[in-house]
């Protein structure tokens, strides 16, 4: 359950769908959620009064999830799992309810209606919709704007020629334009059917336009009537706000692949897709043996996880070039299947972060190595960074300046070694100055101890401070035998000695995470440092311009009290014990005068 409990705290706090599994490797639950972190933490953060709900926790050994864009997305992720995969404890979902979509009969005069039940008979499918209200309001419009049969009748040619059927109340009433009897023709009606296809696609703009059209042939054909016809059509279509969300049924049977890697490792993450519907995910997880490339490890995984999952489709959608058969490989720019590419990737990401953090756990050094050599590797460095150190410079106007130096070890703060420098010999607001100063010292004196040095010094600050630093490298003789970089803040680039443009690093990798810790860090250490300095200056400046009270007096209250405020805020007889009754007298009689 402790082990749970730490997956749990490295879920993203985004929509998705979780799956718990048990021992024996078997799916017992699937289930969405809004917030994917606080859904699934909410079954190990308590009691639950539900017997079935608690026996079900306790059986929980592992939980994946499948991120998704949005809790739409999450909703009809969720159901098309169920329905496939049968998990035991979804037993309210056991009737086999599907979410509806809205049909187009194959038929002569087609109806328009919904169903739950997707048939392979022919008809034109769209959705599914996981809001009924949108789909209901959907339908709405199409019947206001279009006046379409919903009888069952055979509406043959033959049969209407044969003058089988008559007319309804709904034509009485102006909800159908009489096909029974032959007051429409089909070709008129298809017209009609085929403007409502597009609005269900979304393709709005191109009905207005042909609307617009027929209404000015109308009006210059003087036939009035059948173009106002038309513009309450246009009206209604223009004040239809609302959008819905459709899963595209253009993407039909696809396998979808992608795949990120650290330098160990690659990691794919699959997507089956049936009508728009991610059916299947599954992240599989491949140990490099000879440094394969990504395109040699995507085409393993593209054969054992299609035999694995038995597909059967013959388009594959993955990220860059790669010949696969004779299966049609596409690579997409824009468009659904982007998104579902885009979609993918990030669920790899998240599969190798969580792999990543479980590591850390179980095996700390074997993370450290890790992190180490992708450092290396990132920033082009002879040796792994073990040991780095960072300088911030702070000052305000000129005032105290000082300089930190903060120690990371393993990729972690060793506070031990923070070091705080006050500025000797630079006057005024002058970083490079002030940089070339205190490199000087710090690692002079390092050197006269006969102290390890860093494998990576980090300066905080662009091309200007790095040159300031490496003055004092070369003094010192340490060029080639310390790596030192800059980091400029706006835009995070890396500066090396001698190169004029600067380097950038994957703003997700954990080289820059650390980097970025580093110089947060000193910058933390160097403000605090720089504020008390500012604030024992303003005591002693106040102190000393009052009669009586010199620099040892001075000394003593500044260790009490530590400021003016709690000073001003003591009781005489507290300041008697510092510094006796008589000063004290002064001391409250001078801040009394002098009370604002």
């Amino acid at each position: 359950m402790q082990t749970l409990r730490e997956v749990v705290l490295s879920l993203p706090a985004n929509p998705g769908v979780y799956q718990y599994f048990d021992a024996d490797g078997k799916l017992l639950y699937v289930g969405k959620a809004k917030n994917l972190k606080k859904r699934v933490s909410s079954y190990f953060n308590k009691e639950h009064d539900n017997a079935r709900i608690a026996i079900m926790v306790q059986k929980i050994t592992e939980v994946k999830v499948v991120v998704t864009e949005t809790e739409l997305d999450a909703l009809l992720l969720e159901n098309n799992l169920i329905k496939n995969l049968r998990p035991r404890y979804n037993v309210l979902l056991r009737d086999d309810k599907t979410y509806p979509w809205i049909v187009i009969r194959r038929e002569a005069f087609p109806r328009v209606s919904y169903t739950r039940n997707k048939d392979r008979d022919g008809s034109e499918y769209f959705g599914p919709y996981a809001n009924t209200k949108s789909m209901h309001a959907l339908l709405d419009l199409i019947r206001q704007m279009y006046p379409l049969r919903t009888c069952t009748l055979p509406l043959s040619q033959e049969n209407i020629a044969k003058q089988k059927f008559k007319i309804c109340l709904e034509f009485q009433i102006g909800n159908c334009m009489g096909p029974c009897e032959g007051k429409q023709s089909e070709a008129d009606y298809n017209e009609m059917i085929a403007d409502i296809r597009r609005i269900i696609r979304g393709n709005t703009g191109d009905v207005l336009r042909e609307l617009r059209e027929r209404m000015k042939r109308f009006s210059e054909e003087m036939l009035f009537e059948k173009a106002q016809i038309i513009k309450e059509k246009i009206d209604s279509l223009e004040n239809y706000k609302s959008k819905f969300t459709v899963v595209s049924a253009t993407v039909t049977d696809v396998d979808v692949f992608t795949i990120v890697a650290d330098d160990k490792f690659g990691y794919v993450n699959y997507f089956k897709v049936i009508d728009g519907a991610i059916v299947q995910s599954h992240t599989l997880e491949m140990k490099k043996m000879l440094d394969e490339s990504n395109e040699e490890l995507l085409r393993i995984a593209i054969t054992e996880l299609r035999q694995k999952f038995q597909s059967e489709s013959r388009e594959i959608v993955i990220p860059f070039e790669l010949e696969y058969g004779d299966l049609v490989v596409t690579v997409p720019q824009r468009g659904d299947k982007k998104q579902l590419l885009e979609l993918s990737e990030r669920n790899a990401r998240y599969y190798m972060m969580d792999k990543h953090r479980q590591e850390s756990v179980k095996d700390p050094e074997r993370n450290v190595e890790r992190i180490m050599e992708t450092m290396k590797k990132d920033l082009r460095l002879t040796e792994q960074p073990r040991h780095i150190e960072c300088f911030d410079n702070s000052n305000i106007q000129g005032t105290n300046p000082v300089s930190a130096c903060v120690v990371f070890r393993d990729g972690k703060p060793s506070k031990r070694e923070y070091r705080h420098f006050n500025v000797r010999t630079v006057e005024g607001p002058n970083d490079f100055a002030t940089m070339e100063e205190v490199i000087f010292r710090r690692y002079s004196r390092l050197i006269e101890e006969k102290q390890e040095l860093p494998q990576l010094i980090i300066i905080d600050g662009g091309k200007g401070q790095l040159g300031a630093a490496l003055n004092s490298i070369d003094k010192l003789g340490l060029r080639g035998k310390i790596a030192v970089i800059g980091i400029a803040k706006r835009l995070e680039e890396i500066y090396y000695p001698g190169d004029n443009l600067p380097m950038y690093i994957d703003k997700r990798s954990e080289s820059l995470k650390i980097i970025q810790h580093l110089r947060n860090e000193a910058h933390r250490f160097g403000i605090t440092h720089h504020r008390n300095r500012r604030s024992k200056g303003a005591v002693k400046s106040e102190l000393l311009e009052i009669d009586g009270i010199g620099e040892k007096t001075m000394q003593d209250l500044i260790r009490k009290f530590k400021s003016i405020k709690r000073l001003k805020e003591a009781a005489e007889n507290e300041i008697a014990e510092v510094v006796g009754p008589a000063k004290a007298k002064i001391l409250v009689a001078y801040f009394t005068d002098n009370k604002e």
